[in-house]
C-alpha cells in the first residue's frame, strides 16, 4: 500500500495538498514569460515541493525548459557557479547532440576539463569545484549557455538568500545584470529568511528591488489539511480521529514537513497495526521523533557559547519573544547584559536557529523548539 503522505522527493499530484492558487500563479507566471517570481515561505512549509510541482506539470513541460538549484549549503561565488554549470550541463545537454557542442564551445574557461563517456561517446561534466578559478567569467558563460537553449528556461533557486554570506562584493549587482539581460530565461527566487528576502527584492538600494513578483506562502489551513489527511485514510480504509489531526496541525503550528512526517509514520502504523490514528498514537509517534533527532539537537547545543544557549531557551520559553534586549526580559530570563545577548542572537540569527517575525523571536523548527522544552 502506497503512503499518500510524502516527505521526501517529488510529490504525485494526487499527493499534494491544497496550494491551489499558488500553484496556478506560479504556473502563469512560467508560461506567461517576462516576468520572474520570488517565493518566500519558513523552512518546511512546502515552497520547493510547490515548485516542483509546477515544473512536472505537462502543459509547462511542453512548453519550457525548467532547472532547479538548492544553494542552501554554498558558500561562495564559486560554489554557486559550479551548481548552475553542472545543471545547466545536465539539462541543456541533454536535448540534444547541437545543444551539448554549443555548451562545450560556449564553456571555454572550462573546456578543458570535461570528461568523456567512452561507452555512450559523449561528453560528461567531470568537473570539479577547483577547475572553476575564475568565477566571474565562468558565470557569464553559463548565462551564455542559457539564452542559446532551444526552448526558453525557467531557473529556480532556492534558498536565494545565501548568496549574501559569500565572500564576494557586489554579487547581487552581478547576478541582478546577468538576469536582466537574460531573453531566454526567467526565474524563480526562493527563499526561508523573511528578512533577509524582503532585504533583496524591497530595498530600493538594492540591485533586485521590484526585480520580481513576491508571493509569500502561509500554512495550509486547518481545514483543508484536515479534509485531505481524512481522505487518504479513508480511501485506503483506515481511521483517523479529527482530535488527533488538530492536534498535530496546532503543535507544529501548520508546519507542512512535520505535518507530513507525522501522518506518514500514523499511517503506517495504522496499516500495521490495524489501528485508529487517534491522539496516544500520535503523542507515541511524536515522541519518536523527538528521540530520533534529540542526537542532532544535542550535537547543535553542544556547538553554541553558554550566551547563546542561554537565550535560544529563554526565546523557546517566550514562544515569541519580544523586546529581548530590554531589562525586564534579561531580568525574566536571568540572562547577562544587553550587549551579550545582542551577540548572541546575531550568532543564532546567523545559524539560523532563531528567526524574526513581527519585530519578536522564536525557534522556526518546531520540533526543535518542542524539544528544548522538554529537555
Amino acid at each position: 500500500m502506497e503512503n499518500p503522505f510524502i516527505v521526501t522527493g517529488k510529490i504525485k499530484p494526487e499527493y499534494f495538498c491544497d496550494r491551489v492558487e499558488e500553484a496556478q500563479r506560479l504556473t502563469n507566471c512560467i508560461l506567461s514569460g517576462g516576468e520572474n517570481m520570488v517565493i518566500i515561505s519558513p523552512r518546511r512549509l512546502g515552497k520547493t515541493g510547490l515548485i516542483y510541482h509546477c515544473f512536472d506539470k505537462p502543459e509547462v513541460h511542453e512548453q519550457v525548459t525548467t532547472l532547479f538549484i538548492d544553494i542552501l549549503r554554498t558558500t561562495s561565488l564559486q560554489e554557486f557557479t559550479y551548481l548552475l554549470g553542472r545543471v545547466v550541463f545536465k539539462t541543456l545537454g541533454s536535448r540534444s547532440q547541437q545543444m551539448m557542442k554549443n555548451i562545450i564551445d560556449t564553456l571555454r574557461s572550462l573546456r578543458g576539463s570535461f570528461g568523456y563517456d567512452p561507452i555512450q561517446g559523449t561528453p560528461t561534466f567531470d568537473i570539479k569545484l577547483g577547475d572553476i578559478t575564475n568565477p566571474t567569467y565562468t558565470l557569464e558563460e553559463i548565462f551564455a549557455c542559457l539564452e542559446q537553449s532551444e526552448q526558453r528556461c525557467i531557473v529556480a533557486i532556492d534558498e536565494f538568500q545565501q548568496i549574501v554570506n559569500y565572500p564576494e562584493k557586489n554579487i547581487e549587482a552581478l547576478l541582478r545584470t546577468h538576469i536582466q539581460q537574460s531573453a531566454n530565461a526567467n526565474y524563480v527566487f526562493a527563499g526561508s529568511e523573511r528578512h533577509i528576502m524582503g532585504e533583496i527584492f524591497l530595498d530600493h538600494a538594492r540591485p533586485f528591488y521590484q526585480s520580481a513578483s513576491i508571493m509569500s506562502l502561509e500554512p495550509i489551513s486547518l481545514d483543508k489539511y484536515s479534509a485531505f489527511i481524512q481522505h487518504h485514510f479513508e480511501a485506503n480504509h483506515l481511521a483517523v480521529t479529527p482530535a488527533a489531526i488538530s492536534k498535530v496541525y496546532e503543535q507544529f503550528q501548520g508546519n507542512t514537513y512535520y505535518i507530513q512526517k507525522t501522518f506518514h509514520n500514523a499511517f503506517s502504523a495504522s496499516v500495521e497495526g490495524g489501528i485508529t490514528c487517534d491522539i496516544p498514537l500520535i503523542e507515541r509517534i511524536i515522541s519518536d521523533m523527538m528521540k530520533e533527532s534529540g542526537h542532532k539537537y544535542s550535537e547543535t547545543l553542544a556547538r553554541l557559547t553558554l550566551p547563546q544557549k542561554a537565550l535560544l531557551y529563554a526565546i523557546a520559553e517566550d514562544g515569541l519573544a519580544q523586546r529581548v534586549t530590554s531589562g525586564q526580559f534579561i531580568k525574566r530570563h536571568r540572562l547577562h547584559s544587553a550587549s551579550s545577548v545582542q551577540a548572541a542572537l546575531r550568532k543564532l540569527l546567523e545559524y539560523g536557529l532563531v528567526t524574526t517575525k513581527d519585530g519578536g523571536y522564536f525557534i522556526e523548527d518546531q520540533l526543535f523548539y518542542h524539544w528544548l522544552l522538554t529537555s
